[in-house]
């Protein structure tokens, strides 16, 4: 008996090894394995990597976790909705977006810790005009979040072939578009549906609802916001996308210059230029979410935003020091407001 008692000690059956049970550390009493010593070797090559590539990777990869799952979720809706028997059960509205609020929740969580995680462009310029964002990461950020959905454009189209072409081949046969609302290219990128002719009326619903997006992410990232707390805000803001695709998707939407340029060019490669000129549409999906995120960032900065609150939680300073700050409170009587 002490000799398997003795053989349980040695092989430390007790101990849980390395994962997810390291999050456990401070919650179990159970013992979790050491991690082997971080090399010298190591710490010389992450040393080595340019901050500039790691933050267009980071870019990237956020834009394809969130453009990959909703893609996908679209193609599952898509293929099967067009099938003889009208099978809808793999896909629905509902489904889409959960896909693309999901996916928007991991790319936060994977990627953010590394570029900041904007994944749109509209996002990257906003935060250079309002938050003082360097100038001269906008574009290589903006390149590479449309590498990343066009990355994942393209493995959705390799996972889904032989469906496609299986959609492509029944849409032929009958002499229909490949490019339209429910073909196969709006797996990829959105198109109008056919009764949607007058294109300002689909400007405008393209951009409240990218205003709706942006002022939702603007509130996250608000330090001075009591109701968000930094581990909520990526399912907040995949909520907020979540919430417009159930309202809107049925009568288009793009939401992400990225998400739609990036997809829209592998939808060109595979159907044709008609990606681009079906409808005169492919403008309003892919830049209407810039001029739609500055008007709602500026609602927001100019209405909504509370700068002495930051400052007084830690987050920011005046720009003029401790100096410039007594002088702003004693200015609005803010600090007789204090005493009082």
């Amino acid at each position: 008996m002490s000799a398997a008692s003795s053989n349980l000690d040695r092989l430390r059956t007790n101990d849980l090894e390395l994962g997810v049970t390291e999050a456990l550390q401070r919650r179990a009493t159970r013992h979790v394995v050491a991690p082997k010593p971080v090399s010298q070797r190591k710490l010389n090559f992450e040393h080595a990597r340019p901050r500039w590539l790691r933050e267009c990777m980071a870019e990237a990869t956020g834009v394809f976790f969130y453009v990959f799952p909703g893609i996908a979720s679209v193609a599952a809706f898509t293929i099967n909705g067009s099938s003889p028997l009208g099978v809808t059960a793999f896909g629905s509205i509902f489904q889409i977006g959960w896909a693309f609020a999901l996916g928007i929740s991991f790319a936060i969580i994977t990627c953010a810790p590394v570029s900041g995680g904007h994944f749109n462009p509209a996002i990257t310029i906003a935060l250079a005009v309002w938050q003082g964002f360097p100038i001269n990461k906008v574009p290589r950020y903006i390149v590479s979040q449309i590498f990343g959905a066009f990355v994942a454009g393209l493995m959705v189209m390799g996972m889904y072939w032989t469906q496609i072409q299986e959609m492509k081949a029944a849409l032929q046969r009958e002499g229909k578009s490949l490019v339209a609302n429910g073909a196969p290219a709006s797996i990829l990128c959105s198109f109008p549906n056919p009764d949607q002719t007058n294109l300002g009326y689909v400007f405008m619903i393209e951009f409240f609802v990218d205003s709706f997006i942006a002022i939702v992410i603007w509130a996250c990232i608000d330090p001075s916001n009591p109701f968000v707390t930094p581990a909520a805000a990526p399912f907040v803001i995949g909520l907020a996308y979540a919430a417009m695709i159930w309202g809107f998707a049925g009568i288009t939407i793009s939401t992400n210059l990225a998400r739609d340029l990036g997809t829209r060019i592998v939808a060109a490669i595979f159907f044709g230029r008609g990606a681009f000129t079906y409808m005169l549409y492919s403008p309003i999906a892919i830049l209407t979410s810039v001029p739609a995120t500055i008007f709602a960032t500026a609602y927001y900065e100019f209405l909504m935003r509370d700068s002495l609150m930051i400052i007084t939680k830690g987050h920011a300073v005046h720009e003029s020091g401790e100096e410039g700050l007594r002088r702003h409170l004693t200015k609005t009587g803010t600090l007789d407001e204090d005493k009082g």
